[in-house]
């Protein structure tokens, strides 16, 4: 039996990360909503809007909604039942901040997932950690002269990432293949940095799909930020509002505010970026391949090619994606 991921009623919803990918190649926990379903049914898995052709012989495909995400046991039942599984602990994704709100649940089932039956790379002599067993350092990851806290939830550190002297991470935290923690950076749960990202300053409880940079001062929190993005030096988001209100937050699909609950910061599209000092008001939505510059705080939604008030032109668009992507060895 093969798996559809029904993704087709929900990419739209998803904006701004549905809108150059499906949604099952978001990032939530320490992997993408497909990379979960993969890991248990390798090979089998198929997308609906990625199918390149329609089969005869419907049956053998068991449809799944895309935005429903399974915890480790239930993909355990799953494994024993296919489709006449019920689920019982599960997460339904139907707006972007639930990537954020739903990560510390996300991250402890994907850290059940991949760890299980297997035994971490030693952790380096000099770091301070609390909670051993809860932490899983895969193989060529450098942890140097850092404090890793596992008391509230799992840290998990990717093959070859590295994690720089000084630096603090209270669980759940997941850091991918390839991505680099700087010096002194402050990394509280539930965070998960994708591969190849670059994390410095203060993020709390906050999801980088991957190859993004937010490697400086200045606070990220209760966000989400695509893949291949920057953000500039002391940029900064709100996330909460001065009178504790329920944050708005622009939905393109209902072309109105929708609440996202008491706290909520950026939403980044992939391929936009910011100058240094840009700060984010609380439940900014910024669309696809932005460049926000300016002496103004951004508004709270920001179109799709948008170049500080003006447009980005596509082809110049095109041009400094492929010199970012040079950047990480990448075309």
């Amino acid at each position: 039996m093969k798996i559809l991921l029904d993704d087709i009623p929900f990419n739209e919803s998803m904006y701004p990360f549905g809108k150059v990918r499906s949604m099952v190649h978001c990032r939530i926990g320490i992997l993408t909503i497909y990379e979960k379903w993969n890991h248990y049914f390798p090979g089998k898995v198929e997308v609906a809007s990625e199918r390149s052709q329609y089969y005869e012989n419907e049956k053998e495909y068991w449809m799944v909604p895309a935005n429903i995400i399974p915890s480790a046991k239930d993909f355990q039942i799953i494994l024993q039942k296919n489709e006449s599984a019920k689920f019982s602990d599960f997460r339904v994704i139907e707006f972007p901040w639930h990537i954020f709100q739903y990560n510390d649940w996300a991250i402890r089932q994907d850290f059940e997932t991949i760890t299980a039956g297997r035994t971490s790379s030693p952790i380096p002599e000099g770091n301070r950690c609390s909670y051993q067993e809860n932490i899983f350092i895969e193989e060529g990851a450098q942890v140097k002269w850092s404090i890793l806290n596992a008391e509230m939830g799992p840290i998990y550190v990717g093959r070859n990432a590295e994690i720089m002297e000084g630096s603090l991470l209270r669980g759940p935290v997941s850091i991918g293949e390839n991505a680099t923690v700087k010096m002194g950076a402050k990394i509280y749960g539930a965070t998960s940095i994708g591969p190849y990202c670059l994390a410095g300053g203060e993020i709390k409880n906050a999801v980088l799909f991957g190859y993004s940079n937010k490697a400086h001062d200045g606070y990220l929190g209760d966000a989400v930020i695509g893949e291949w993005c920057n953000l500039g030096a002391g940029t900064s988001n709100s996330n909460l509002k001065n009178n504790g209100s329920k944050v708005k937050v622009w939905l393109e699909t209902k072309h109105n505010y929708e609440i996202a609950g008491n706290k909520c910061g950026l939403m980044m599209g992939d391929y936009s970026r910011s100058a240094i000092n840009t700060s984010f008001n609380t439940g900014t939505v910024v669309g696809v391949c932005c460049n926000i510059y300016g002496n103004n705080i951004p508004e709270k939604f920001i179109k799709d090619f948008s170049w500080g008030e003006q447009r980005y032109h596509f082809e110049k668009a095109i041009s400094d994606i492929r010199n970012w992507k040079k950047f990480k060895n990448k075309k």
